[in-house]
């Protein structure tokens, strides 16, 4: 069928890069490319969309660890050490992974040990790095190590082998900060990292560092991203805090910030996430700091559909869920029941299979108990989608709170006669 040719060409391809034809590659060339194959697995193994949960997760990064091992042994000698130490990095940042999903398992002290001791000790070969973001970022990782020593009923026994017993967290910070104060790229990184690990002011005067060493959005464009992202984080954070009485309103200005940032981003690089973004500061924006029922600017709504509309363009736009529940909830505000409740039923319908995030299935209820109230007829189509998604129990629900209960007939009375 005119394949055999392409079938010895992919057989020559992968024989070549393997190092398995003799006359093409010597035996250590082929370790070599055998053990940078399994090192580049290894980085790429854990970041599978498919992964749903902690043990998940943790089989991966498992299963990475083992990949790495397997690369240095078939690298022995061969490789610089350089190259050995970035795998050391990477292993680092895993064992950093591992520790950080056991600390939530019971009992999971001793299990920890052996992860938090092996990456520190990992991250201490990497703090000889002569590469400027590896040496940057082990610091980084050093001082979320030492922050965690606390954790642990002693002292891990890494911390005294590596000679940190005299370290505290933020001097290994700032030593992280100071190797990158002139490069935009490794302060983006460390940027990320610390808004990862909830130190978001931290993050943001990182970011304004990189903008100030390079503040073209075109050359720059993540800082603008991860400042308008943190500043978004920081307004929700808030926002739920007011919602709980437990503070005032939140700062509007960081919508404000976030939005220039991300004008700034698209004006030269605008993709899908962008987009999104854009259209959920423009949500909040639009309605009122503490209901989000209530729309308080409809221009700021407006703006959010087109900014979701533009996403949709993105290839793979149309299946994330998000999207359309913020689109609903777009539509909702401006009064648009019906194009609302189909936002939420595509949402609800592109659900992954065993999700626990009830927000798509709860707006798309409310939306319909308010369109069975004007006289509706969507109670009957989206109960057929409920069927196929096999959410019986939630079906039945719906039908009992919009269908009215019948009343029922009182039994009659039976008189009881004593012979006695």
């Amino acid at each position: 069928m005119g394949m055999e040719l392409d079938a010895g060409e992919c057989v020559d391809k992968v024989s070549y890069l393997m190092g398995i034809d003799a006359g093409e590659a010597s035996q250590e060339e082929a370790k070599i490319l055998a053990a940078r194959c399994l090192a580049e697995q290894a980085y790429v193994y854990p970041y599978d969309v498919e992964l749903d949960n902690d043990n998940d997760l943790r089989e991966r990064l498992t299963s990475a660890l083992t990949f790495y091992n397997r690369a240095l042994h078939y690298a022995e000698n061969l490789i610089s050490t350089e190259e050995k130490r970035s795998w050391y990095f990477k292993m680092a940042t895993i064992y950093v992974r591992l520790d950080n999903i056991i600390k939530t398992k019971e009992d999971s002290e001793y299990s920890r040990l052996f992860h938090y001791n092996k990456g520190l000790k990992l991250l201490k070969g990497a703090l000889e790095s002569e590469t400027k973001q590896h040496n940057a970022l082990a610091w980084c990782y050093v001082g979320i190590m030492l922050e965690r020593k606390d954790e642990f009923s002693s002292v891990p026994m890494s911390i005294h082998d590596c000679g940190f017993s005299a370290s505290d967290p933020l001097s290994c910070y700032g030593t992280a900060i100071n190797l990158a104060s002139d490069d935009a790229f490794v302060l983006n990184l460390l940027a990320q990292l610390f808004s990862l690990t909830g130190k978001h002011e931290m993050a943001t005067g990182i970011c304004n560092m990189a903008l100030s060493v390079l503040p073209d959005p075109e050359l720059n464009w993540q800082a603008y991203c991860t400042r308008a992202k943190i500043n978004m984080m920081l307004y929700a954070k808030d926002l739920d805090k007011a919602k709980r009485g437990e503070d005032g309103i939140p700062d509007r200005q960081k919508l404000t910030d976030a939005r220039k940032d991300l004008d700034k981003v698209l004006s030269v690089r605008p993709c899908l996430r962008t987009h999104l973004e854009m259209a959920q500061v423009y949500y909040y924006m639009g309605v009122d700091a503490l209901q989000e029922s209530l729309l308080v600017d409809e221009s700021s709504i407006n703006s959010a559909l087109v900014s979701l509309s533009h996403a949709l363009q993105f290839e793979l736009g149309d299946s994330l869920p998000d999207l359309h529940v913020l689109r609903g909830r777009c539509l909702l505000l401006k009064g648009e029941e019906l194009n609302a409740a189909a936002c939420f039923k595509q949402a609800v319908e592109l659900e992954r299979p065993g999700s626990t995030d009830t927000t798509a299935l709860r707006c798309l209820l409310q939306t319909l108990l308010v369109l069975f109230m004007q006289g509706g007829k969507e109670v009957t189509e989206v109960s057929k989608t409920l069927i196929r998604t096999g959410r019986l129990v939630l079906v039945k629900r719906l039908l009992e709170t919009v269908v009215p209960k019948r009343l029922t007939r009182k039994k009659p009375l039976v008189k009881c006669y004593s012979l006695t």
